[in-house]
């Protein structure tokens, strides 16, 4: 299986607020973004492994500032790492100013998707190189990312997440 890198991933959306997808203070409503969110990932696990993916986790999300109706919203999203039959996906949200196009990080999340076969089984898929620096800081970040949803899903001892240790235990392995 030929290795990927993140760029070949990247999948980019943009969208305009309309009116039903506010709440009652004029701001896109939480789970909406979380929608496009999980649409625009899925594209980039798809890309990456070119096999059907379904969404495992949602294991970040970060709503920093509200979205007005009529924003300009841009969705990116590309594959952070790839493990054997999943990965992690980084979706960065951006509001765009209409008249200067200025554009301004408002939101953040972190998507696992796993690919499956015809029968819905997680099937291999190829890995991920990281090539700019913010790709490899987020390739590294995602082993402990992973490990920690391992270990709080009761999958995994806390002995076991090396990547983990490293951070809290000066002399790990």
């Amino acid at each position: 299986m030929k290795e990927k890198t993140a760029k070949e991933t990247l999948s980019i959306t943009t969208i305009i607020v309309l009116p039903n997808d506010t709440n009652t203070q004029g701001n896109l409503f939480g789970g909406q973004l979380l929608a496009w969110m999980d649409v625009i990932s899925s594209v980039a696990a798809q890309r990456h492994c070119k096999r059907v993916v379904v969404t495992a986790s949602v294991n970040n999300v970060s709503f920093k500032k509200p979205i007005p109706h009529a924003s300009i919203v841009t969705l990116e999203a590309k594959v952070s790492r790839a493990f054997s039959t999943s990965m992690e996906i980084f979706v960065d949200v951006f509001l765009e100013n209409a008249i200067t196009g200025d554009r301004e990080k408002c939101n953040e999340a972190i998507y696992t998707f796993v690919a499956v076969d015809q029968n819905g089984a997680p099937i291999n898929i190829p890995e991920l190189i990281p090539e700019t620096e913010e790709e490899k800081k987020r390739y590294e970040g995602a082993l402990r990312r992973k490990q920690l949803s391992l270990i709080l899903a009761g999958k995994m001892k806390p002995s076991e997440a090396l990547e983990l240790k490293k951070i809290f235990i000066e002399d790990a392995i």
